[in-house]
């Protein structure tokens, strides 16, 4: 494959989708200092598919990978996040550099959530030294990093994992004042009890009060009216539950 030829075909597919109304809106609304083609993600999604239905080979990924992520723009980026969720299967723990370079370099949740939950979940069920180096992501010192750490076990939670992993995680940033680290946990908690309930409920029950209403207000959603209430209340009254 050439990754040069295919990026290019890709962005020029992506960039005659765009409006430069919707460019300016996702700029602002994101934050960002990438450049924009303001194409919206149903048809970023729909054109990394055709592009990366072609790519079966592992090094051949790579290339188109990095390729399209060499320039910033966000819908070359988020193409290769679209990617490394399409092909995950092909991935392996020596890419894990790379995938962490991705997410050191988006400095948006755009980006960052997609490669945390939907590669770095996969590569966690799949490869258990993976633990390794979400643990060091755990205690970094770039927020978005330990965001990822905390998101890499929304799958594995929502698909039954113990909950020692993530609590390892989030009991330490239960705390932060980073708005993106306190929503992180009561997102990976909100979807978790929609099939885990009691163990969520067992989770944040005696934590409840140290935690955040950011945090507390995703935790809530699924957990029943009761549960909702005493959290709540542990919550504003600083009591534990």
């Amino acid at each position: 494959m050439d990754a040069k030829k295919a990026a290019a075909a890709l962005e020029s597919e992506l960039r005659s989708k765009g409006t430069p109304e919707r460019a300016a809106g996702a700029k602002r609304y994101l934050k960002s200092d990438l450049e924009f083609f303001g194409t919206s993600l149903g048809e970023i999604r729909a054109t990394a598919k055709v592009a990366f239905a072609k790519v079966d080979d592992h090094d051949d990924l790579v290339a188109l990978l990095e390729e399209l992520w060499r320039l910033p723009i966000h819908e070359r980026r988020m193409a290769a996040a679209l990617g490394l969720e399409l092909k995950g299967k092909l991935l392996v723990p020596a890419d894990l550099p790379m995938i962490e370079r991705f997410l050191r370099e988006s400095k948006t949740w755009a980006l960052v959530d997609w490669i945390a939950v939907k590669t770095m979940g996969g590569l966690v069920e799949s490869y258990p030294e993976v633990i390794e180096t979400t643990d060091r992501w755990a205690t970094d010192d770039d927020f978005w990093i330990r965001r990822s750490a905390v998101l890499s076990q929304h799958d594995p939670l929502k698909n039954g994992a113990p909950f020692e992993v993530f609590s390892r995680y989030a009991d330490p940033m239960i705390t932060e004042t980073e708005f993106f680290i306190r929503k992180a946990i009561g997102w990976v908690l909100r979807d978790a009890s929609k099939r885990r309930p009691d163990d969520v409920w067992e989770w944040i029950a005696p934590r409840a009060h140290r935690a955040s209403g950011v945090t507390m207000r995703e935790v809530v959603k699924y957990l029943g009216a009761e549960r909702a209430d005493a959290l709540m209340r542990a919550y504003r009254t600083k009591t534990p539950i």
